[in-house]
């Protein structure tokens, strides 16, 4: 990742995606990766640039389905645009060991993955559509690199901010990053008081009108 990589993943430190989510809800753009379900309950949070590859059915003969590997840089999240297939996968334990010793941060495929023995063992975050055993090989191909693609209906464009984690998948436009992580830490920083009130004992409702938890994720006007 470059300088102005890192201070984008930077500002999402100690956020989730349902913080995020509220955030993009409030601002109203989309980004929320509808399906897409993480392979684990994961514990830790992902955030990095999107390293987006497009794949297509494959031609006769058929194009290669995962070279591009060699070149996601070392915390990039790989974003794999499958058309949604769930009949045969285009991530596997080879993919996933390779990713590891490059310090890939993770994969979203809108599609499936398989070996998925291999990505649980080695902790590797995987967030997909499902798991399936059939290669791709032969039946789909790379068509393209660092293109925008759908993810469960949502846009990405390359270096685009994505943000992982047991709830499943958000991505942020990299040119709103700034403003989205800003209006989540506001939201998680209302979200907090709330929980304190509530600790205190404060009823739920008397602390949630106290600090406007109704209007929180609402669009401004």
């Amino acid at each position: 990742m470059n300088h102005e990589d890192q201070e984008l993943v930077a500002l999402f430190d100690g956020l989730d995606t349902p913080g995020v989510s509220d955030a993009l809800d409030k601002l109203g753009l989309p980004g929320q990766c509808l399906g897409i379900a993480p392979l684990d309950n994961y514990s830790k949070v992902v955030v990095g640039p999107a390293f987006t590859v497009k794949y297509v059915p494959a031609s006769t003969p058929a194009g290669t389905v995962g070279d591009f590997i060699e070149d996601v840089a070392a915390g990039d999240v790989v974003v794999i645009d499958n058309g949604g297939r769930t009949d045969c996968t285009v991530w596997g334990d080879i993919m996933t060991q390779y990713a590891g010793v490059r310090q890939i941060g993770g994969t979203v495929i809108d599609g499936v993955c398989r070996d998925v023995n291999k990505a649980l063992g080695d902790a590797y975050p995987i967030f997909s559509k499902g798991r399936f055993m059939r290669t791709g090989k032969d039946r789909v191909q790379v068509e393209a690199i660092n293109v925008p693609v759908a993810i469960g209906t949502a846009r990405v464009c390359a270096r685009d901010i994505v943000i992982a984690d047991a709830n499943g998948v958000v991505v942020v436009p990299r040119d709103r990053a700034r403003e989205v992580a800003t209006v989540a830490r506001q939201i998680e920083t209302v979200e907090a008081e709330i929980r304190t009130q509530l600790s205190q004992g404060k009823t739920l409702k008397a602390a949630r009108e106290a600090l406007g938890y109704h209007t929180l994720q609402r669009k401004a006007s």
